[in-house]
């Protein structure tokens, strides 16, 4: 990973998420007053967040301290002990995180256990309070299952399939550049990443050229040798994106050398919705471009499919983003922009349906991590007979009464 992509993406995201979360908790954590109905009168009633008792954390390994850790400061703002349990595909940063927190916090209250999937199973079979995992869909639901055994409340941050739409009257040198870069950050191993673009027909071969242009900008003519470029994490992942190529229409890139990892930012076209590229998330430096003629069609294919962890719109049409945030589902919106959307700590971060539940990020993250506990307290000192039998209050004036 690049040394400036690991700085912004790891460490400055979770410093900012620190600071945000100490400079928010008293107002977090302070009761709120609630109403309460005249039958409860004199009385006051209030919610006060409690913490949920021992959280297990599951982290990926695509960036494996920022979606560790940040979880980590909401469940520690909430008033929780945690397991951590790091993705065994990034065995160095998991390393250098249990020596971190064996430094930083007493084995009762924070501890980082390292294995392998056998490890992560043998975890889901104790009885914990909360669970919170990032992943894959499949993974995700093998863990919701185990945490039903013990009737586990669960958050779960998974991925998808997430679209873009560029219209035709979208600012298009600005789209490219801002679709470019999401994609390959991290060469396409980010939850949020575009993961397929829907281009109207009047700009796409427009669009294409736009996009080997910014590529040669962002990394040059050979980014194997950029510094700026990420490699696959390991050597599964490159041959499942080596084998989702295999048949397509490159535009642009696409070299590989699995001894080095090296997967080429590849633009794909003339690609079919029920080609394997389209068939599940790319997680990859793979581009697929597809063109439409009408924004309805588009619609209509979108709502066929899982809803996506993100949805990207890209038109300075406002009853186009209006449309199209209406009517296509997915756990968050970005408009004329890609990936941003989760850097606003006041912006909860999640998914929905099959790309995940909860949300978590700044105050949503501390709610993740709370038992909102509702309270009521009366006072003895007036206690009307109309509520205790013999009831003799006559049902039309209780009907009234209720109403109120």
């Amino acid at each position: 990973k690049p040394s400036a992509e690991a700085y912004v993406s790891e460490i400055a995201f979770l410093q900012a998420e620190i600071r945000h979360a100490r400079r928010n908790l008293p107002a977090w954590a302070k009761p709120g007053k609630r109403k309460v109905p005249w039958i409860a009168m004199p009385g006051t009633g209030w919610v006060q967040p409690e913490p949920f008792g021992v959280c297990l954390i599951l982290g990926p390994w695509n960036y494996p301290v920022q979606l560790l850790l940040s979880p980590l400061v909401a469940c520690l703002a909430a008033g929780n002990c945690a397991i951590l349990k790091p993705s065994e595909h990034a065995p160095a940063t998991a390393a250098v995180l249990a020596e971190m927190v064996s430094d930083s916090f007493s084995p009762d209250a924070v501890c980082l256990v390292q294995g392998a999937r056998e490890t992560a199973e043998s975890l889901l079979e104790l009885r914990f309070d909360k669970i919170f995992f990032t992943g894959s869909t499949a993974v995700g639901k093998r863990v919701m299952a185990a945490a039903a055994n013990h009737l586990t409340p669960v958050s779960l941050e998974l991925g998808g399939k997430s679209p873009c739409i560029v219209t035709e009257h979208a600012s298009l040198d600005v789209a490219v550049r801002r679709i470019v870069w999401g994609k390959f950050l991290n060469a396409g191993q980010t939850c949020v990443a575009p993961d397929f673009v829907c281009v109207h027909k009047s700009i796409h071969q427009t669009f294409l050229d736009k996009c080997r242009k910014e590529l040669i900008g962002f990394y040059g003519e050979n980014p194997r040798s950029s510094p700026d470029y990420a490699r696959i994490v390991n050597d599964d992942h490159f041959a499942r994106l080596e084998k989702l190529m295999r048949g397509e229409t490159i535009v642009v890139g696409g070299e590989m050398d699995r001894d080095e990892r090296y997967f080429a930012p590849a633009i794909l076209t003339n690609v079919n919705w029920d080609r394997p590229v389209m068939g599940e998330e790319i997680f990859g430096p793979i581009l697929p471009v597809l063109s439409y003629d009408k924004l309805d069609d588009v619609v209509k294919r979108l709502c066929d499919h899982d809803t996506p962890l993100a949805l990207y719109v890209f038109s300075d049409d406002r009853v186009e983003q209006e449309t199209l945030v209406r009517d296509v589902r997915s756990g968050g919106v970005c408009i004329n922009d890609t990936v941003t959307h989760i850097l606003c700590h006041e912006l909860p971060f999640g998914g929905l349906g099959s790309s995940g539940l909860g949300r978590y990020r700044g105050k949503a993250g501390f709610d993740a991590f709370s038992h909102d506990r509702s309270v009521l307290r009366r006072s003895t000192r007036f206690d009307p007979g109309m509520r205790y039998p013999p009831y003799k209050t006559p049902l039309a004036t209780l009907r009234t009464a209720m109403r109120f």
